[in-house]
């Protein structure tokens, strides 16, 4: 590629929209250019970097026994609820983009692509003769992000390879579920990307476990919880640990008291000279299921814990059918409007007791009448707790459960793991804490979907079986953005060679110089010939100009042609290590060659 004949134009300032490095350097660079909110058009280098990326695992799915396959984007809505799924995706979430034709059909724009696949093998699988079966593709999906943000990152409009797999047991899927854990693995390795891979949350997708693989960058999104030892990592939304133990509580007696102005657990324990895991705090939070029922959820958890809204929601979605609903619509902490809905009385924030009397929602047909409490297991064995008392500017001290207080049936795991706890798997390991940005991410399905869509087959004793599933998705446009956000400095982008858009430059600081062009012209044939993928900066512009854009795009090996050409040699940097030298110009496409050759291999 000539620059003076392609479109290439970079900026000198960062764009205003832009919040992070790796969005600010594709844009400045001339990778994509914004077109509308978190849609983004991928010009000339970019789609290189994605053809990349794409062939590199293409490669990989290939090398499981994997068949590329092309689903169609438009889905008919029918199929989604057949699977239970449309409200979850059109109201829940609301991150499917949905339509309806001139005939009045529901459509949805593909985000993902459980419930077409489970079609064609619910039409096409008969036999266990024909299992196991894993096909995937690489498409464009679609999601209405409520707030689009930094580029490829969340989009509205993206590229991702997702791969099912079909299977006649669940020890069959374990073993495909492995090959695409070391299958991923590979990816990232060979995409020259620092990672780790850690238990997820399965979310909307469901099934009965996960993980998700984390390019590490400090302007990651999710915020993964590590161990030394390297024998456990998971996100937040899924970690599990053990707290610091729990103080032995001062209150040997119960008694309310008076406590003014402490609605906040540190004004509280600061006020009672107490630890806040002699606390137990109740936090009020209201649910709304997808057949519009509201029910107040009332937690109560030690007072130096955090409610995990992610694993909440787990919970309160296993709770749908004693509503006769099927999945949360939304879930939050109602503020004083929400309040008005459904509040008989003024709530005693921040002194709110384990037994708050139902009597404080009014009559209303859209809202259960009685609170469903829970308790998390940091609070379940507590001693002498201190506590609300219903009452504002009130606690009640030395309280304990199954006398001052019943403890809730539902004993659940709902504290939010943070760093500094200790490991489950072995208690002298510290959780520690990284940022990462999610690449990929694998789930065992098991029947979820087989058994809501009547996806059988015929096992080896005649007998009908739903099919067992398994998901693998790969988020390819922003895996490639990610390799930025991992990989930058002060003057611009740092490629990793293997998924680089070109491998080397050549610049030619004078274009009128008959000896730099001629030179130019030769190692630009030479190295493109040679296999190393090279572009020629040809452009008629000052030499600064051109050294600053090869730095900016971030390609990996830069070739000048400059002062040096008398004595037979042209200048070489490498971009990732900073370093210059002069070769020989006999040895330069060789010396690329190899460069090139170990940073790929």
């Amino acid at each position: 590629m000539r620059l003076s004949q392609s479109l290439f134009v970079t900026l000198r300032e960062d764009p205003a929209d832009a919040e992070i490095p790796s969005h600010k350097l594709l844009l400045r660079a001339g990778y994509i250019r914004r077109i509308g909110r978190g849609i983004y058009a991928y010009l000339p280098l970019m789609w290189r970097v994605l053809q990349k990326v794409s062939q590199i695992v293409r490669e990989e799915m290939n090398a499981t026994g994997a068949q590329e396959t092309l689903l169609p984007q438009l889905q008919p809505a029918e199929i989604w609820q057949e699977s239970g799924r449309w409200d979850t995706y059109t109201q829940a979430e609301g991150i499917m983009f949905s339509l309806r034709d001139r005939l009045d059909g529901e459509l949805g724009l593909g985000p993902t692509h459980e419930e077409v696949i489970t079609t064609i093998a619910k039409d096409m699988i008969r036999s266990y003769r024909q299992l196991p079966q894993h096909l995937y593709q690489i498409q464009t999906k679609f999601r209405d992000e409520i707030r689009p943000r930094f580029g490829l990152m969340r989009g509205r409009e993206f590229i991702m390879k997702d791969g099912y797999s079909f299977h006649a047991s669940e020890d069959c899927l374990k073993k495909t579920y492995a090959d695409m854990d070391q299958a991923y693995r590979n990816m990232l390795r060979r995409c020259g990307l620092q990672f780790r891979a850690v238990e997820a949350d399965s979310g909307a997708i469901g099934g009965s476990g996960s993980q998700e693989f984390m390019i590490l960058a400090d302007a990651g999104e999710d915020e993964i919880l590590y161990t030394e030892d390297e024998k456990y990592a998971a996100n937040t939304e899924k970690a599990v640990s053990l707290p610091v133990d729990a103080t032995e509580s001062p209150f040997n007696s119960f008694e309310k008291r008076e406590t003014p102005n402490t609605a906040t657990i540190e004004s509280l324990c600061k006020f009672l000279d107490c630890s806040p895991t002699c606390v137990v705090k109740n936090v009020l939070y209201q649910v709304v299921y997808n057949n519009g029922k509201t029910v107040l959820v009332l937690i109560s958890i030690r007072g130096d814990q955090d409610v995990n809204e992610v694993k909440l929601q787990n919970e309160l979605t296993k709770l749908a059918p004693n509503y006769d609903a099927k999945t949360v619509i939304a879930l939050t902490v109602p503020d004083a409007d929400a309040q008005q809905k459904w509040a008989a009385k003024s709530l005693p924030l921040g002194y709110i007791s384990p037994a708050l009397a139902d009597d404080f929602i009014a009559q209303n047909k859209e809202v259960s009448g009685e609170f469903l409490r829970l308790v998390d297991h940091t609070a379940a064995t507590l001693e002498n707790f201190v506590t609300g008392a219903d009452e504002t500017n009130h606690h009640v001290l030395g309280a304990n459960w199954g006398t001052e207080f019943k403890l809730p049936a539902l004993q659940v795991d709902v504290r939010l793991a943070k760093t500094g706890d200790r490991a489950v798997h072995d208690p002298t390991q510290i959780l520690q804490t990284a940022r990462g940005i999610e690449a990929g991410h694998i789930f065992q399905l098991g029947t979820k979907y087989s058994e809501a869509m009547g996806a059988t087959f015929t096992d080896e004793n005649g007998k009908e079986q739903p099919l067992v599933m398994g998901c693998y998705g790969v988020g390819v446009s922003r895996l490639a953005q990610a390799a930025v956000e991992q990989s930058y400095d002060e003057n611009g982008i740092i490629w990793p060679v293997a998924i680089a858009p070109y491998h080397a430059v050549v610049v030619v600081p004078n274009v009128k110089s008959e000896e730099q062009m001629a030179a130019a012209e030769k190692l630009y044939a030479d190295l493109n010939a040679a296999g190393v993928e090279t572009i020629l900066d040809d452009r008629n512009e000052r030499a600064g100009v051109k050294f600053k854009d090869a730095e900016l795009i971030g390609i990996p090996f830069r070739v000048v042609t400059g002062k040096s050409l008398k004595d037979g040699k042209v200048e070489v940097v490498r971009r990732k290590e900073g370093d210059r030298q002069d070769l020989d110009l006999d040895d330069v496409v060789a010396t690329l060659q190899n460069w090139v050759s170990e940073a790929t291999s």
